[in-house]
């Protein structure tokens, strides 16, 4: 039998994905989202790959509707071992262009998103004393950059509202597991129907990732119990960058923020590419990759070391050994 796994934001992106790892080790997964085109189309994917899939329509804004989904889930498919809160909404604008109801739909999605599915999980995972939640976070936790002040807002505040529950939870000494993946620049649907008041067709800020990348991180961290995993280098980078210089962000970003998130083709704009406060599937289901194909990336060199951190570990201290043994050689 495998594990009750809950993901929200399991239409499409990186939640679709990593609705098809986990499906491969033949998990009972609680499918999450608004758009029921895109469940239904991963909940046949599910299948096929020899999981269990149940379709809950959920807006994760809304706290009695992730607490209805969770018992929902446990009552058809069992006992959750696994959450993993995933949904997200942005508006690419600068900010003085969002509105505040704008504003506060991106935050609810993003954030409270998180907060209601991580309560609705450590309920049920506190009375049995076992249980992993998964944060998917992104490299915009650290570091804001421009065009997106909302998901950006939503994203730190993700940050500090899972530590502060990580320390509760080791308070009581409870045996559950929270972890948070970070992560960059990904090939999503999101790209195909966020709302947005640029001129033209947004994108990832490069180097871009599959979402598969990012499931077979979440899938990991699932699995290990490691605090925070950063996915891609860009992540680490961008990490570092904000502890060492964030004076040298602010000047960089100032001058390439706005043209890294804009391709040159016009937007196609309309009611199929606004899901802030509607889902726009309707009949067609996108599936899990965004309109980036040629440019993503289906490896991560930085998340397989992250991974195998004392492998890499050793080898770096092999391979420094043996430069120092070779520098005292050469000064004999």
């Amino acid at each position: 039998m495998g594990d009750v796994v809950v993901i929200t934001g399991a239409s499409g992106g990186v939640g679709r994905a990593t609705a098809r790892r986990f499906a491969q080790d033949g998990a009972k997964i609680a499918l999450l989202a608004r758009g029921e085109a895109g469940l239904e189309g991963v909940a046949t994917e599910i299948k096929e790959l020899g999981g269990e899939a149940l379709v809950l329509p959920t807006d994760v804004a809304d706290a009695d509707q992730v607490e209805a989904a969770a018992q929902r889930a446990e009552d058809e498919l069992g006992p959750i071992d696994i959450w993993i809160n995933d949904a997200m909404a942005t508006i690419y604008s600068e900010f003085l262009d969002v509105e505040p109801d704008e504003y506060r739909r991106a935050t609810d999605v993003t954030y409270h998103g998180m907060v209601w599915g991580t309560r609705s999980a450590l309920r049920r995972m506190a009375e049995r004393n076992r249980g992993t939640i998964v944060q998917v976070g992104s490299a915009l936790a650290f570091r804001g950059i421009p065009l997106q002040a909302p998901y950006c807002g939503a994203k730190h505040a993700c940050k500090g509202f899972t530590e502060s529950v990580i320390t509760e939870i080791r308070h009581h000494g409870w045996d559950i597991h929270v972890t948070m993946v970070h992560l960059p620049g990904v090939n999503t649907t999101q790209f195909t129907w966020g709302r947005t008041k640029l001129p033209k067709q947004t994108q990832p800020v490069p180097p871009i990732y599959q979402p598969e990348v990012a499931a077979d991180a979440i899938h990991w961290a699932a699995y290990h119990k490691r605090r925070q995993i950063y996915v891609g280098a860009p992540t680490v980078l961008n990490v570092l960058g904000e502890r060492v210089a964030p004076w040298f962000l602010d000047w960089y970003l100032a001058k390439t923020g706005y043209s890294g998130q804009m391709t040159e083709e016009p937007l196609d704009g309309g009611p199929d590419h606004d899901n802030l406060f509607h889902p726009v599937d309707g009949d067609e289901d996108r599936g899990a990759h965004g309109p980036f194909d040629d440019e993503a990336h289906e490896h991560s060199f930085q998340t397989s070391l992250s991974k195998h951190r004392r492998l890499a570990g050793s080898v770096a201290a092999g391979v420094g050994a043996a430069a120092t043994g070779v520098a005292l050689l050469r000064k004999r």
